[in-house]
């Protein structure tokens, strides 16, 4: 049947996944790292998620799509009645690390912090800042230096640092991250980010930013899990 129903255009979500937790009838999922229309009979077409997104990516068409099945819909929400308990995005659900403790005696010495100019947000950056020229660009997501220790030493050191979270800025960073890699002389880039779904808008903004900026930069994208382990 022609019914109007939603489509996204992937190359404006930025992967924040708003519109999938907007979405009551669990037709839109994240799919690396992009939002997908799952099953045509789970929308609606009442267009819950089009509000949602930050980047006008969803809109309505007219389409051959299956009818609506709220039968479907209620049996699929069933299933995932006890994900959905603990938060149905991966990154709200509930997670407890068991740390070791600490060993007793004399406290270690603190660490310096490695942050090399400020402001270090990707929105409060001014993209002609001076400190670019000649740098070793880190994009990190706000999670990754509570989820990773050593994120100071292992990354940040001898790098400008920028950090945003797509999902809570709405944003999409790739306009200003493009800017700022053509108008400065940047030596390399490095994206790190947390495994939840939400944290590839960081990086699909930065691979975008690259591609756009018109240049040849060295760069590497590495992925942190939520109890602090590098993924890859």
């Amino acid at each position: 049947m022609i019914r109007k129903i939603i489509e996204i255009n992937e190359e404006k979500c930025n992967g924040c996944g708003a519109c999938a937790q907007a979405c009551h009838e669990g037709a839109i999922g994240m799919v690396n790292g992009k939002a997908k229309l799952l099953r045509d009979d789970y929308c609606d077409g009442l267009g819950d998620c089009l509000p949602a997104c930050p980047t006008g990516a969803i809109t309505f068409v007219e389409r051959e799509a299956a009818a609506y099945d709220e039968q479907a819909v209620l049996e699929n929400k069933k299933k995932k009645a006890q994900p959905a308990a603990h938060g149905g995005c991966p990154g709200h659900q509930l997670r407890r690390m068991d740390r070791a403790a600490p060993v007793s005696g004399a406290p270690a010495a603190p660490a310096p912090s490695q942050l090399g100019q400020w402001p270090c947000q990707i929105k409060l950056v001014p993209i002609n800042a001076p400190y670019f020229e000649g740098a070793k660009l880190l994009i990190a997501a706000d999670c990754t230096a509570f989820a990773y220790a050593n994120l100071h030493q292992e990354f940040m050191r001898g790098k400008i640092t920028l950090v945003g979270c797509p999902k809570l800025d709405s944003v999409d960073y790739s306009e200003k991250l493009t800017a700022i890699l053509r108008q400065n002389d940047i030596r390399s880039v490095t994206v790190v980010r947390m495994e939840v779904p939400c944290c590839g808008g960081l990086e699909l903004a930065a691979k975008k930013a690259l591609q756009e900026s018109g240049k040849f930069i060295p760069w590497q994208v590495v992925t942190i899990s939520v109890d602090g382990r590098i993924l890859d």
